[in-house]
């Protein structure tokens, strides 16, 4: 059997975005609330009866809001422009970096109704 366990989390930052489309709002600076989720996968390891310790998972995921959370995001280094898919892309490799099974990363934005999933196969 693959389980997959998930924590979510959230964080408040501001940006600047440069598009076609409401261009004028969206070049200028402003901000949202960020609701993220981390999905990790596999086997009930049979010492623990868990896949994974959601305490490290929260230690990691805490570090990655630490990098986010009421900062501009404009300037947060290895994100690039700052998009939900960047976003996703951005927290995927920090995740996968502590050494997770990931299988999915979503952020989305309650406020305007915008989400983004990214599944890792």
């Amino acid at each position: 059997m693959k389980f997959e366990i998930s924590q979510r989390f959230f964080f408040d930052a501001a940006h600047t975005l440069h598009r076609e489309i409401e261009a004028e709002s969206s070049a200028r600076i402003h901000g949202h609330t960020y609701n993220a989720e981390v999905a990790v996968a596999g086997a009930v390891n049979p010492e623990t009866g868990m896949v994974v310790d959601l305490g490290q998972l929260r230690l990691a995921i805490n570090n990655i809001r630490d990098r986010l959370d009421h900062r501009m995001l404009d300037d947060v280094p290895e994100l690039n422009a700052p998009t939900l898919e960047n976003l996703c892309v951005f927290v995927a490799r920090l995740i996968a970096a502590s050494g997770f099974d990931l299988s999915r990363v979503s952020i989305w934005r309650d406020g305007i109704g915008d989400r983004c999933d990214l599944r890792i196969e």
